[in-house]
């Protein structure tokens, strides 16, 4: 029996929900700060149960993330929610001068990120986040792949000394991670064994990957699939072990091709080990309203896709 398959389709908001509500009843230093999403963050187990360590901002993300750094000064830890865009675009002078530069234990919680919040349309649909945010120096990124790793994820930050991206989406996606697997930050997880090529994941793209490897074995394509949940600090030991026997490798993101994990491992490659790579991104455009489904296919993030840029990248070795 395959170790990660899965049953059931979750939204990996929820995951962050039930986390955050599990961190209520644990840790009396969490609080909590919403900008008017409270339903599309999946707070309000933590607010019934916790009123009086949640903050209702409203439609002031700046505001919100200024009252976050100053409640850290207390000994809290915030967490912000609101969506993506909101979460980092609209805010980043904030994050970056209230936040990153001194450091503060602040959790920036991101829901409705990538294309997958779909018919909301392209000014919802960043694609820009992991860039910006990594580029913070001293800030932490996370990208989870489905419902339990985001929130094992949510439970670890807290835990986490030092500010926070914690990235995830609106729509159900397959839950296949071990329901109680611990979240180690910055600890790469490999799903598959393969000697053929490496394929790096990350978020919704981690299942995709899966669903690639399974249709590159009936081809005779043994690929090893690493699901990178941290996005920095980067697994750069996992990632070249894996280039080591494989010889070339695939990048996949739910996030434009500038800035991304992609480019992470580019950097890796370049000063270890330079081998063939190709990207699965959205390249270098805005998205559009549809479905989850329909915007995947356009812009080139399906199980299809991964397999044609995997032979692209073996026939380069």
């Amino acid at each position: 029996m395959k170790k990660y398959t899965y049953t059931e389709k979750k939204d990996t908001r929820s995951g962050f929900g039930a986390g955050l509500a599990e961190l209520g009843d644990t840790n009396e230093n969490v609080v909590a700060l919403c900008a008017d999403l409270v339903g599309s963050l999946k707070m309000e187990k933590f607010i019934e149960n916790h009123p009086k360590r949640f903050f209702q901002v409203g439609i002031a993300e700046a505001n919100m993330m200024c009252i976050a750094a100053g409640l850290t000064i207390g000994g809290k830890i915030p967490f912000t929610g609101t969506f993506a865009n909101f979460s980092t675009g609209r805010v980043y002078d904030q994050i970056r001068q209230s936040i990153a530069y001194s450091g503060k234990n602040v959790k920036v919680c991101a829901s409705h990120a990538g294309l997958t919040l779909g018919e909301d349309g392209a000014t919802h649909q960043i694609l820009e986040d992991i860039g910006l945010m990594k580029m913070l120096p001293g800030m932490t990124v996370i990208n989870t792949c489905d419902y339990n790793q985001t929130k094992a994820a949510t439970l670890a930050i807290a835990e986490h000394v030092g500010p926070v991206y914690l990235r995830f989406g609106r729509p159900k996606v397959p839950v296949f991670m071990p329901e109680n697997e611990k979240f180690e930050i910055g600890k790469a997880i490999q799903l598959t064994e393969g000697n053929d090529v490496t394929i790096v994941a990350t978020g919704h793209l981690v299942w995709e990957a899966l669903q690639a490897s399974e249709k590159l074995e009936t081809m005779g394509i043994h690929a090893e699939v690493i699901n990178i949940h941290t996005i920095k600090p980067l697994d750069n030991q996992a990632i070249l072990k894996s280039i080591g026997k494989t010889g070339c490798i695939v990048t996949a993101e739910e996030h434009n091709i500038l800035g991304g994990l992609g480019e992470s491992v580019s950097r890796v490659l370049a000063e270890n080990n330079p081998v063939p790579q190709e990207f699965i991104a959205v390249n270098d455009s805005f998205g559009e309203s549809g479905t989850p489904e329909q915007l995947m296919e356009k812009y080139g993030l399906t199980a299809n896709d991964i397999v044609l840029a995997t032979k692209k990248a073996i026939s380069r070795k």
